[in-house]
């Protein structure tokens, strides 16, 4: 869980985007969204296939499983 904790702040920031930005793309409040990058919540699912879209980036990635390349 460390990991995507981790890298989708790191996606974020590397983006120039706030959290109220990303709340905004996956239809939930800022204040959730900032205890899913803190870790206090797990990521639902359906948040990460839409993180995943926008970034363009694999599941693989944000989880840890696998590196980008």
């Amino acid at each position: 869980m460390e990991y995507y904790v981790s890298y989708i702040r790191a996606l974020r920031e590397d983006n120039d985007l706030t959290q109220q930005q990303i709340a905004d793309i996956l239809g939930t409040s800022q204040t959730m969204y900032a205890r899913y990058e803190r870790g206090a919540n797990e990521l639902p699912i359906r948040h990460l296939i839409t993180l995943c879209k926008f970034y363009n980036v694999s599941a693989d990635v944000i989880l840890g499983l696998k590196r980008k390349r």
